[in-house]
């Protein structure tokens, strides 16, 4: 059983706390450390600290600065009187400041809330609102946006210079560089915030703990191979699922921190090259305009390529390999903590032809080594057969499945019906325990009473040479209920026709999964790169009874 924890000294910042072990009849004593990721931190700084751990283009910042900096931060918010479990909300892109918050605000005693820096301004204010936020640091770029809602917050403007005018700057140089005492009681207290797309409706907030951030940081870190020579490029938002857990992974094995304000193809080219870049994470449409850039060529030294947020097609799986990037393929939600299962390469795979590696290579895999095995399940919750091609719901359960939505119980309850989380993806499950993903629930074909999954049209769409991306989509039909329609964006240069893309698939796929009508433009997107479908689907069913939302 557990008891109560003592409070922790100035001393000793690591939060312990006492259990007891049965030992037969007897029970002994024991002392355990609560997981924390601030613990890399405090590590990382006392045997690397004259490395090299972030670098924002000539500012280079030092493990034992840039601990230095987060006592700094997290002194002054306790000073400006931060209580434990209060909200603070950083709305910027992915620089210094956003990497020390993921420290800084949990060891003063908050919970992070990291706000996408793409909603509008009234979905800011509902989620200050929500979350119930009493501090707010806000990007110079992206001040307008708060402006309207920082009644009763207390607004830190950070300029990102570095200069000691920067008011960022000088909020954490009136702090003390020392570490503060614990407030951590419990490892699974809450450790941050992430509110999800809200694309059906109001975003909920969803609670990491301490033990799940910690236990996902080194699932980050054995499942893409991070070590003390990673370089690391910041792709990926930090504000979306707290960058997947790297800023905790990163700092875990000592690696660096290259920040990024914004994804600039041009740049992060030359920063390959420059800054030794091994590591960096992007949704497929991020990889498809880095290989697709006129700066693209072979690297001298393999970068491991990490994708999640939608699932990549065997194309550009190839295509990352061609240049000597090592793609690792995840899949997670923000209630997985981001990335929750991946698919390594098989050594049985290497003798297979490369079109057929990367096709094993764009399944979904399974559960991360400090997550359980996910599960695709029929409507009673039992397996679908390991067939690879019936279709059922995968739900996961374990250390890095959230705690549950802030303040909505019911949609907490609703969320974990029979004892695991439901992801709304829709999958086989094949043979070998490996599962692939075949659409969302809400984006699934029903046409004349056939099943069509828009992954596997989109696969063969974006096989058309002309081709730099595709979105499918159900469009209305009189007869058969609904049909596939293309939206394509083409590569710089191509042209090509709809009635061409269509006889494309009409010669690779049973003729009614083919589009019927193609549309080429720009896609609609999140600011981490996945297609916004609800975008399209509003204009194709307007005037309709709509049947997917």
């Amino acid at each position: 059983m557990k008891v109560t924890k003592s409070p922790a000294t100035a001393a000793d910042t690591q939060s312990k706390s006492r259990a007891y072990v049965g030992a037969g009849d007897e029970e002994r004593r024991v002392y355990r450390t609560e997981l924390t990721p601030l613990s890399f931190l405090r590590r990382s700084s006392y045997i690397y600290p004259d490395k090299e751990a972030v670098v924002h283009g000539s500012r280079r910042y030092t493990y034992r600065e840039l601990e230095e900096r987060v006592n700094g931060l997290a002194s002054c918010l306790r000073t400006q009187g931060l209580q434990k479990g209060d909200r603070v909300a950083f709305l910027c892109p992915n620089i210094p400041a956003m990497l020390e918050a993921h420290f800084a605000v949990p060891a003063a005693g908050g919970i992070l809330v990291t706000i996408n820096t793409r909603l509008t301004s009234g979905e800011i204010g509902y989620i200050l609102q929500h979350s119930g936020s009493r501090f707010l640091f806000v990007d110079a770029s992206l001040e307008a946006l708060a402006q309207s809602n920082t009644a009763n917050l207390e607004v830190v403007r950070i300029e990102d210079t570095g200069a000691a005018s920067d008011p960022y700057e000088a909020y954490i140089r009136a702090g003390s560089t020392e570490p503060g005492e614990s407030w951590l009681e419990d490892e699974e207290e809450t450790i941050s915030i992430n509110y999800t797309s809200g694309t059906t409706g109001r975003p909920k907030g969803v609670m990491y703990s301490y033990r799940g951030a910690y236990l996902n940081a080194l699932a980050d870190v054995i499942e893409t191979g991070l070590n003390r020579e990673t370089v690391h490029l910041w792709t990926v938002p930090m504000f979306h699922c707290n960058g997947w857990c790297f800023p905790w992974a990163v700092t875990a094995v000592g690696g660096t921190h290259v920040c990024l304000r914004k994804v600039d193809g041009d740049l992060i080219w030359s920063l390959f090259e420059n800054e030794g870049i091994t590591h960096y994470n992007a949704a497929p449409t991020v990889h498809i305009g880095l290989v697709n850039h006129p700066k693209a060529h072979r690297l001298t030294r393999p970068v491991t390529a990490t994708m999640g947020g939608a699932p990549p097609s065997p194309t550009l799986l190839a295509r990352l390999q061609e240049l000597n990037f090592q793609p690792v393929h995840v899949y997670g939600l923000t209630e997985t903590y981001a990335p929750i299962t991946t698919n390594q390469p098989r050594k049985a795979w290497e003798t297979l032809p490369a079109a057929e590696q990367a096709g094993l290579l764009a399944r979904q895999g399974q559960g991360h080594v400090t997550a359980d095995l996910v599960r695709v399940v029929d409507q009673d919750m039992k397996d679908v057969p390991r067939d690879g091609q019936t279709l059922g719901e995968v739900v996961m359960r374990g250390n890095i499945v959230m705690t549950g939505y802030f303040a909505q119980p019911d949609a907490t309850a609703e969320a974990f019906a029979g004892g695991w989380f439901h992801s709304g993806d829709l999958a086989a499950w094949h043979p070998d325990g490996l599962i692939e993903l075949r659409d969302r629930k809400k984006d699934i074909i029903i046409s004349g009473g056939e099943n069509i999954s828009t992954i596997e049209v989109e696969q063969v769409v974006v096989e058309h040479q002309a081709v730099l991306e595709v979105a499918v989509i159900a469009i209305p039909d009189e007869r058969w209920g609904e049909r596939p329609k293309a939206f394509v964006t083409l590569k710089p240069g191509q042209t090509v026709s709809g009635d061409e893309i269509i006889e494309h698939c009409r010669k690779r796929l049973a003729h009614f999964k083919c589009p019927v009508a193609v549309e080429f433009g720009n896609l609609p997107k999140t600011s981490t790169g996945k297609v916004q479908k609800y975008v399209l689907r509003e204009k194709e069913w307007a005037g309709y009874a709509k049947r997917i939302h």
